[in-house]
């Protein structure tokens, strides 16, 4: 066999080879395009589906939906029928458009505080003026130390004494017009307000009732802390040690 014969049988070899390749990668491309565009019928929220509301319920007002979801963006656990969880609560909002998987669905929601509330702690609201709340100056996340005004039971007699030496502000709520006490209304001079405003601690339950006593019984004020401030809460001031020096 010469040479330009050899050549030839090899180019026809390459050719048929070239040729399964081709075969070869242009059905593997149709096979990676069906499995691309391949849909499941998987549940899909077509409307808002809120926090605690049950998938029968959502199901029965129309908030869920059979809908055709491309093979690949299927979430694993997708639900493809109510059957079995229809019972369960949803755990967290859903939006349209979203499947339903089982980390979205629990037996019991519960319902999220607004409120950052530490645990073990419950929440007070307590109304200040804006001299009691030094100013307007305390926001959420402020540590102030609560300090009251009465008298004493035993005398009679006004004191003041730090009653809580450092607690946090979860909230501030609007401020609201309250009138200025002592100060009567006349025809002449309409009565007098001094803004109020809402702020919320962080209590323990002792701290708590401490709060609610003191805020019924007396006057409270609160001073802004920082992380440095040490407050103490074993002496008060009254009128025979107002000017004692400490």
């Amino acid at each position: 066999m010469d040479r330009r014969r050899v050549l030839l049988v090899a180019a026809a070899v390459v050719a048929a080879l070239g040729t399964v390749l081709v075969f070869l990668y242009v059905k593997g491309a149709d096979q990676r395009a069906q499995d691309r565009f391949a849909t499941a019928q998987v549940l899909v929220a077509t409307a808002q589906i809120e926090q605690g509301e049950t998938v029968a319920a959502a199901a029965a007002g129309g908030k869920l939906a059979l809908e055709p979801v491309a093979s690949d963006q299927i979430l694993p656990g997708a639900a493809t029928t109510t059957e079995g969880i229809s019972d369960l609560q949803v755990l967290t909002t859903m939006y349209p458009g979203e499947q339903m998987i089982p980390e979205k669905l629990g037996k019991d929601a519960g319902v999220a505080s607004a409120l950052p509330i530490p645990a073990g702690k419950v929440a007070i609201a307590v109304n200040l003026s804006d001299p009691a709340r030094v100013a307007g100056f305390i926001n959420p996340g402020s540590e102030v130390a609560v300090i009251y005004s009465g008298k004493n039971p035993a005398t009679g007699q006004p004191f003041t004494r730090t009653l809580l030496t450092r607690a946090t502000v979860l909230a501030v709520g609007s401020s609201t017009p309250a009138p200025i006490a002592g100060k009567q209304p006349t025809a002449n001079a309409p009565a007098e307000t001094v803004a109020r405003t809402l702020l919320t601690l962080a209590l323990s339950q002792d701290e708590a009732q401490r709060i609610l006593f003191a805020q019924g019984s007396g006057q409270l004020t609160f001073a802004l802390l920082t992380k440095q401030a040490k407050l103490s809460d074993t002496s008060s001031v009254d009128s025979t040690n107002l000017f004692a020096k400490r």
